[in-house]
């Protein structure tokens, strides 16, 4: 019974074959290639956080758009009552700044084609923005296993001299110190899998905003093209009222 509990009691022997040993034992490479993967996981966390952030605002911000806007009075009122900053907002405003534009163009230019560039020009900045930063996580997803394998190279070069300087072949003198470079394979994959997950993840809800985004820009460039006489199914009965510099653009 006491030889037990001074067994437990007793520190436990450091693993001779761990992470920090592996670090220690591969020297500036190995320290290096770690740092490299932490760095890659940091900044593949902060990423997936912050691209997180900004698609639940704007999908927060169509739910708004489904249930108010479309009961405004005219479009200008209806983005009025979006965030100032929100993508909603700004697709009409680029849609209405789109109109009042083409009545001062001097080559003839189809109102429709004029609208529908500007209204597409305008969702692809957002979609732009949405996108900045994922092609990190295709990077990280891409190369950290790689990296992670160079680490592993390197300690097994390191562990084969070691063992061919001391003369011992056993499998003991070998498995132990080729386990332990495998370690930085095993961090580059723990890096790896998370980032292709998280792009993946992005992309599906990046998709998703995008299919919103358009079906909405779709409907504004419906409602200006024919003077507000087409809207959204879900708002035909809402009273909107087309701007007036809608008039304009239908006659010419």
């Amino acid at each position: 019974m006491l030889t037990t509990i001074l067994a437990a009691a007793a520190p436990h022997a450091e693993n001779p074959y761990g992470l920090q040993a592996a670090l220690r034992e591969g020297g500036i490479i190995a320290q290096s290639v770690f740092g490299i993967m932490v760095i890659m996981l940091f900044f593949s966390l902060y990423i997936l956080f912050t691209k997180l952030f900004e698609q639940q605002k704007i999908l927060a911000q169509a739910k708004r758009v489904r249930a108010t806007f479309w009961s405004a009075a005219s479009l200008r009122e209806g983005a009025a009552k979006l965030e100032k900053n929100s993508a909603y907002r700004q697709v009409v405003e680029d849609g209405l700044a789109a109109q009042e534009q083409h009545s001062r163009l001097t080559d003839p230019v189809e109102a429709h084609d004029w609208l529908h560039n500007s209204l597409a020009r305008s969702e692809a900045e957002i979609i732009s923005q949405l996108k900045k930063g994922l092609s990190f996580l295709a990077t990280v997803g891409s190369t950290a296993p790689f990296i992670g394998l160079f680490g592993t190279v390197i300690g097994i070069i390191r562990a084969l001299v070691k063992i061919g300087s001391s003369g011992q072949a056993s499998i003991d003198a070998v498995a132990g110190p080729v386990g332990e470079a495998l370690i930085m394979t095993a961090v580059g994959l723990a890096v790896a899998v998370p980032a292709v997950l998280a792009f993946n993840w992005l992309q599906a809800r990046n998709k998703k905003i995008s299919e919103d985004l358009s079906a909405f820009s779709n409907d504004i460039l419906g409602y200006l093209a024919s003077n507000g006489a087409v809207r959204p199914a879900a708002a035909k009965g809402a009273p909107v009222k087309a701007p007036a510099a809608a008039t304009t653009t239908a006659a010419r």
